[in-house]
Formats: C-alpha cells, structure tokens, sequence
C-alpha cells in the first residue's frame, strides 16, 4: 500500500488540475497513456486505483515526479538525475 498523507484525494485532484493546465481534454491523455478516455475518467476521479506503469507515464509527459501526482510531496518539478559512479 502507498502512503499518501491526504488519503489518495490529493493524487486525482493533483492529476486533474495539470491536464487542465496543460488545457487537455482526457481523451488526448488517456491516449497518451494507451487507455480509453472512459478509464482515465474512472482514474482521475478516484473510482480506481492508477496502476504504476501509467502513473510513471503520466510523470514522465507532466515532466514531474510520481511523488508529485501521489500528493506527497509539492514540488511539481522533476528530481535532478542520479550522478553515475565511476
């Protein structure tokens, strides 16, 4: 089970509010994740659980960090890349 210290509620608003700044319609979302708009409306009002595959995805096109989109953290940008050992 994910903590989320708002009880999950933060994740589908915190998902909602940057499609609507990124003034997208969920159709052209769920597409970009491979599902239908039907089940990315079930996603962002909370009805299911976002599996992690599409919760990285959503990350990765929003160039944010799934923290941000779980609510438990609110800092929207991304975290700075691993250094590589040598």
């Amino acid at each position: 089970m994910l903590y989320c210290p708002s009880g999950g509620k933060d994740m589908y608003r915190n998902i909602r509010d940057l499609r609507e700044d990124h003034d997208l319609k969920q159709r052209q979302v769920a597409a970009i994740i491979h599902i239908s708009q039907n089940q990315y409306s079930i996603y962002e009002r909370g009805l299911r659980n976002i599996p992690v595959d599409r919760l990285m995805l959503l990350a990765d096109f929003y160039h944010t960090s799934v923290d941000y989109l779980l609510g438990r953290t609110n800092i929207k940008q991304l975290y700075p890349a691993k250094k590589k050992r040598r």
